[in-house]
């Protein structure tokens, strides 16, 4: 549900605009702002909420998304729209904050890594079911009936959430320590800058896939693209979870080399279908276990605090993607997206591979 509706407006990008009377690139800060105000609110929200019971700050969460949507699907005005993208923002802090830490104290400590997996499957879900069908849905019913859809999915996910999800207490007031000094720990600066250009390379792209399909004469095939790169992802989560509690370090440098990859297919041969297929599916395999691997790798190298601060990164940056990919797509076209990625992912792959004593270690097999 928080991955359909963060991402869902890059799938109905060019009917978004059309019906908040804007330019594609202003439509695509649906995005940003969504992500910017995540990331931003990551770190006090984590202060102010603290003491919450955690299952009490969870169904807070979902019934603000249940708000948010309903007034996207049914607003006419661009500026009250993005308001409302931005409550959807700060409740999705609270969101990416409680997954991990719920997932960790469901399992035992040597299956850490794998109920992380289990518990981030609904990012390629979302990708690899969610998305197209929402791209699809909008194209048959538009966007705003497809919003509403999300409403529902929202309405029901508080109810499950109510009746079945275990409570957990917050955190004890003489217990909290300073958020921000985490990244002084070993590890956690450099997952953070993986996860800063990382997350920057994908959402330049992924804002305007949309954008680059119709340059090179696959818009009709939107649909069908993202399906591909969502299922992608989805082995990506499933091999990332059998093989995370032993290789963490070698799956995270599988996932930046293979996004790499698809990067450099697509600058000479964007205009071939079948390479971009190819692509999908490589940046898929890279990008669909990142957040399980991130998550992971930060809250090893910081614990619960460090979580906190990689929430704050990732959204942050997703919202640097969303203007850096308005930027480029108005100055110098859909083509410099793939080029945006080999600068990114270069330094990733380096820090990821420099990290073998903290931050990204080699485990025991």
């Amino acid at each position: 549900m928080v991955i359909l509706t963060e991402a869902l407006p890059a799938g109905v990008l060019p009917e978004m605009a059309r019906g908040l009377s804007v330019s594609e690139s202003a439509a695509g800060q649906a995005l940003t702002v969504y992500a910017l105000a995540s990331g931003l609110a990551a770190v006090p929200l984590a202060v102010v909420t603290g003491g919450w019971r955690r299952k009490r700050l969870l169904v807070t969460a979902v019934a603000v998304f249940t708000v948010a949507n309903t007034v996207t699907a049914v607003s006419a005005s661009y500026p009250l729209t993005m308001a409302f993208r931005l409550v959807a923002g700060v409740a999705s802090a609270a969101v990416w904050a409680e997954l991990v830490v719920y997932a960790r104290r469901l399992a035992p400590p040597h299956l850490a890594g794998r109920a992380i997996a289990i518990a981030m499957a609904g990012i390629p879900l979302a990708l690899s079911l969610g998305i197209p069908a929402g791209t699809f849905l909008g194209s048959l019913i538009g966007w705003r009936a497809t919003f509403g859809l999300v409403t529902v999915v929202s309405v029901l996910l508080l109810v499950w959430i109510l009746v079945s999800v275990p409570d957990h207490p917050g955190r004890q007031p003489g217990r909290r320590e300073p958020v921000l000094r985490a990244v002084r720990l070993p590890g956690v600066a450099a997952v953070l800058f993986v996860v800063a250009a990382y997350v920057l390379a994908h959402n330049t792209f992924y804002t305007y896939i949309a954008s680059f399909l119709d340059a090179y004469g696959m818009g009709g095939e939107r649909e069908l693209v993202l399906l591909v790169f969502g299922l992608a992802s989805m082995v990506s989560i499933l091999v990332t979870g059998a093989l995370i509690d032993r290789r963490l370090r070698e799956l995270t440098i599988a996932s930046a080399a293979l996004f790499l990859l698809a990067a450099a297919l697509l600058i000479p041969f964007a205009d071939r279908p079948a390479v971009v297929y190819a692509s999908m599916v490589l940046w898929g395999l890279g990008w669909g276990g990142l957040a399980t691997l991130v998550q992971t790798a930060v809250t090893d190298a910081g614990g619960d605090r460090a979580q906190a601060l990689l929430v704050t990164v990732w959204n942050t940056l997703m919202a640097g993607g969303g203007v850096t990919g308005g930027v480029l797509l108005g100055t110098l076209g859909p083509a410099a997206f793939p080029w945006s990625v080999l600068l990114l992912l270069v330094p990733v792959l380096l820090v990821v591979v420099g990290a073998r004593t903290h931050g990204f270690p080699k485990r025991g097999v």
